[in-house]
């Protein structure tokens, strides 16, 4: 009996393969996922006058999810994504057409999508595939005309993000420097880059004033006045008329509420489930959870988090390294880059050091479309990490 035991370990050992390291973080984020979304939904559960406990249920819900979507991409042999890379970012782009015609919308952002009764979010599928088609296009090669590199990489990425910044300008903005950055590591040419820069330049012009005309982009308007917020003085405020003043302090009001619950602990924190701000605080358990997971467990919970997605950026480097194929090394950094920005845009904005940005943190905060998309992020990455280890296995 004890036997057989330990060849079901075995077994199941053997079918995960992979970057270790990189399991084993992925496992504590959703962990994280479930304690502190269970912690930072009490408003929740107090304006729907119920407990925590189904909004844990339907975190650990998309977690299983996504994690039997991670399982599937990383059976999923490397090839395979070298053929959908293509049709992966024409799909993120029609969803986003027709989000645009038809989606719902929060705080006047159209993001979400609806199929039946489920929800989700172009905007997080676009991160996906956006990754994938610019590691393919720079692999296939043929980039060294100017006109060539329009077509292949200015024209698709300048339409994903011109679409992205009618929900999102952060998000567009994050886009577009992700992808900016895979073309620095690819090899493109600095002559296309700067070419680039100067019609994205005029793009943002042409944009504004047909904003100014139509208001067509609306989410413009709301991230200039996080920005004037943000860098706003106090001699401003402070000349300011009382009801202007409130309305500036109702508009700041999460800001504000942030800052409070990280100055308020130290080290240690409160302990576990005794945060006092996720009853205040708006988007406790999405946009400002990291400052729950400060006031709850501290500093030093604080760094742990932090420390865990550039521990996975550096596994993603080693990884890097080891491929021997330009698409599997640009796939491998650029989701461990997206994962990682998108970790830092969130801790930065949480610490007062950033304007609000409205930006997850990656697998912790609660979601379903962001956690489903992370989890196939985790997944790819650790199908070619697989790979890997069966090229060195043979070649030994």
């Amino acid at each position: 009996m004890e036997r057989r035991g330990i060849e079901s370990d075995d077994f199941v050992i053997k079918q995960i393969r992979g970057d270790k390291i990189i399991w084993v973080i992925f496992y504590l984020l959703a962990l994280a996922s479930a304690v502190m979304v269970y912690s930072a939904s009490g408003s929740l559960a107090f304006k729907a006058g119920t407990t925590n406990i189904p909004f844990l249920i339907k975190q650990l819900k998309y977690l299983g999810i996504g994690f039997v979507a991670l399982y599937i991409c990383y059976k999923i042999p490397v090839g395979y994504y070298r053929l959908v890379a293509v049709p992966a970012l024409l799909g993120s782009i029609l969803l986003s057409l027709v989000m645009l015609g038809s989606g719902g919308s929060i705080n006047n952002a159209v993001r979400w999508m609806s199929i039946g009764s489920t929800t989700f979010q172009p905007t997080e599928i676009t991160k996906l595939a956006i990754v994938m088609y610019l590691a393919r296009m720079i692999e296939i090669g043929n980039l060294e005309s100017f006109k060539n590199y329009t077509i292949r990489i200015l024209i698709p990425v300048g339409i994903t993000c011109v679409l992205m910044l009618v929900s999102s300008a952060s998000t567009a903005l994050f886009i577009a420097l992700i992808s900016f950055c895979m073309l620095v590591v690819g090899g493109v040419k600095w002559s296309h880059l700067w070419k680039s820069a100067g019609i994205a330049a005029i793009g943002i012009v042409l944009i504004f004033i047909v904003h100014l005309s139509t208001g067509a982009f609306s989410r413009l308007d709301t991230a200039t006045n996080r920005i004037a917020r943000f860098f706003q003085s106090e001699t401003t405020v402070a000349e300011m008329t009382e009801e202007e003043r409130q309305e500036e302090e109702d508009k700041t009001f999460q800001e504000n509420m942030a800052k409070i619950a990280i100055s308020s602990v130290g080290i240690k924190g409160k302990g576990p489930g005794k945060s006092t701000q996720r009853y205040v605080l708006p988007h406790a358990y999405s946009d400002y959870i990291y400052t729950i997971i400060i006031e709850e467990y501290g500093f030093f919970g604080g760094v742990v988090v932090l420390m865990l997605y550039m521990w996975l950026f550096y596994r993603c480097i080693v990884l890097v390294r080891g491929c021997t194929k330009v698409f599997t090394g640009l796939v491998v950094g650029g989701y461990g880059l997206v994962i990682t920005s998108q970790a830092m845009l969130h801790i930065l904005v949480n610490v007062g050091i950033l304007p609000v940005t409205g930006h997850t943190l990656p697998l912790i905060s609660s979601g379903g479309t962001s956690i489903v998309m992370v989890c196939c992020m985790f997944g790819i990455i650790l199908s070619i990490s697989r790979t890997i280890d069966s090229i060195k296995a043979k070649t030994n």
